[in-house]
């Protein structure tokens, strides 16, 4: 059905609009109608006939004469739509409506003659808002109004708001309008005065939205701009209150911010404080490395006397051996050489000594019979060579029985001790230190710990300290060390019995046989005369329970030759008491 709509092809969405569309004849026209030029370039059928305007703008071919002027032709009577003419003679079959008003268009500019510049207006875009230049202009030889000689430039006059004719493709050319007087001429400024359809490709003449030139758009735009520019100013702002921020934050403020402190203090300490009994301590305590031809190790001491006397474990300086290096350095950090004076397995001390040291702050030594368990207690060493460590605890047990050693196989190395037992925390390098009570006046040398993941060793293997630290008794190491220094050697209590290692049952039991095969009593000796035959089994020293061989010669060796202690053992299931008289051997 008819919509009152042109019959003709409709116009693609990339054409541009014409300014003129055929309208068939009927049914039996068949002929194509061309669009635009791009229809013709693709189809190949020519475009309907122009109206005379639009003639005079296509270029024309090199003429040697000027065209013969127009001759007024008697009006042709115009041709009719498809159907009945709408009552209100709405476009574009009648005049304009009462709602619908023409609108504003433009007869083509007439063709520039040869060689004249295209002004701005007519270069147009790119179709994307950038303007091009105009091609150049065809060698022609353009027709020239009247009063006009060929080649010079044509300005053409201002045309009037006119509706341009519609034409049916069989009607003849209508003749053109005469211009109207200059006061009817009302000038119009929309882009349909600069349209020229056969000029350089401008932007579309079609516009979405309100016309160009309306209010709407550019208030949006402006409205647009301007919030833009308030999100920009936010975030700038924002930006900077945040680096403002974030530098108070890191800063205390924009201000310099001082925090109260404490004022230095004289320095001093309760002498009773770790603090306290640390500052009296340190200067005597020295750091030991030992390097030998097999091995070597670091290990702790402390000074005896003013002559360089210093003391130490047994274990630490083994390394050495009798050829080897010893380097004493002091808290302050001086170094001395150090030899060895004498030394004990079976104790686990040694005495090394330095020269040509002044200055030197021996260490008190305190009295280990009066320490009780609780009473507090600060070690001195350096574990793991952290030289000058200082830690605390408490004297957890007393009398505890120990050995260590036994790497050579055959017993000469076990050290037997009975051991004060301490929770401050002791680590390998520890070893020699002292163990200071209160007074800071040494109780022990500290000499072993009881690893997680070992059995209890002088030398503390590498397992880190777990509450169970162990040192000599200060007043065995106090007669040992005098031994030491004295004679090179030391002496060891002897009860003159040779034991069975082997006994499971609880006591000390005497064996059947020594070592060189003979009777496991020495003749003449303490256990001989006091009456000690082999098989007897010892439960008691002293009023102490003896449970085991280890047992018996810790509690022998933790007094002097010579001492008498009072002795129970079971003979044949009878219980006796005796006392003997301690004898005495050389130490290894």
């Amino acid at each position: 059905m008819d919509d009152g709509k042109p019959s003709g092809p409709k116009a693609k969405w990339w054409s541009r609009p014409s300014t003129g569309r055929a309208v068939p004849a009927g049914p039996e026209d068949s002929t194509p109608v061309a669009d635009t030029a791009e229809d013709t370039a693709v189809h190949g059928t020519a475009p309907a006939p122009e109206p005379e305007a639009e003639a005079a703008a296509r270029p024309a071919p090199a003429v040697a004469e000027p065209p013969a002027p127009v001759v007024a032709e008697p009006p042709t009577p115009r041709a009719q739509p498809l159907h009945a003419p709408d009552e209100y003679s709405t476009p574009p079959y009648g005049g304009p409506g009462p709602w619908a008003p023409a609108p504003p268009v433009q007869r083509p500019v007439p063709t520039p003659a040869h060689g004249t510049p295209v002004p701005p207006p007519y270069a147009g875009t790119n179709g994307q808002g950038t303007a091009v230049h105009a091609p150049a202009p065809v060698p022609v030889q353009a027709p020239a109004p009247a009063g006009q000689g060929p080649g010079e430039a044509y300005a053409p006059p201002p045309q009037p708001h006119a509706v341009p004719q519609q034409h049916h493709h069989s009607a003849p050319p209508q003749p053109q309008q005469p211009h109207p007087a200059p006061h009817e001429f009302q000038p119009q400024t929309s882009q349909w005065l600069r349209y020229d359809p056969w000029g350089a490709p401008q932007q579309p003449l079609t516009h979405a939205g309100p016309p160009l030139g309306a209010d709407p758009q550019p208030r949006r735009r402006r409205r647009g701009s301007a919030l833009i520019g308030a999100v920009l100013l936010a975030l700038v702002a924002g930006g900077i209150g945040g680096g403002i921020g974030a530098y108070a934050e890191r800063n205390g403020g924009l201000t310099t911010v001082e925090l109260p402190q404490a004022g230095r203090d004289s320095g001093g300490r309760a002498p009773d404080s770790v603090a306290g009994i640390a500052s009296s301590a340190l200067p005597s305590v020295v750091t030991l490395h030992v390097s030998g031809s097999a091995e070597s190790g670091t290990g702790t001491g402390f000074v005896l006397d003013n002559k360089g006397h210093i003391l130490t474990n047994n274990h630490v300086v083994a390394p050495a051996g009798s050829n080897g290096d010893i380097t004493v350095t002091f808290s302050g950090g001086e170094t001395a050489p150090a030899e060895i004076v004498g030394k004990d397995s079976g104790y686990d001390l040694a005495v090394v000594k330095v020269t040509g040291v002044s200055g030197l702050k021996p260490l008190p030594l305190g009295n280990s019979d009066n320490v009780q368990v609780g009473d507090p207690v600060v070690a001195i060493g350096a574990p793991f060579d952290l030289s000058n460590t200082v830690t605390s605890g408490i004297i957890s047990a007393k009398q505890r029985p120990i050995t260590a050693g036994g790497e050579k196989g055959d017993g000469s190395d076990v050290s037997y001790v009975d051991a004060l037992q301490t929770d401050a925390p002791i680590n390998p390098g520890n070893s020699g230190g002292p163990l200071v009570d209160s007074q800071a006046h040494v109780i022990g040398i500290n000499s072993a710990i009881r690893g997680a993941d070992s059995g209890s060793g002088l030398d503390g293997g590498q397992s880190g300290s777990i509450g169970l630290g162990f040192a000599i008794p200060i007043n065995q190491g106090k007669r040992v060390a005098e031994e030491l220094i004295n004679t090179g050697k030391a002496t060891h209590p002897v009860i003159g019995v040779t034991l069975d290692m082997k006994f499971t049952g609880d006591g000390a039991k005497v064996g059947g046989k020594g070592a060189d095969g003979g009777s496991a009593v020495t003749a003449d000796g303490p256990a001989d005369k006091a009456g000690i035959k082999p098989g007897d089994i010892i439960t008691e020293v002293e009023g102490g329970r003896v449970h085991s061989g280890e047992e018996l010669i810790v509690k022998i060796r933790a007094h002097r030759p010579g001492d008498r202690l009072g002795l129970k053992l079971t003979r044949g299931g009878k219980e006796l008491s005796m006392t003997l008289t301690l004898g005495s051997a050389s130490g290894t």
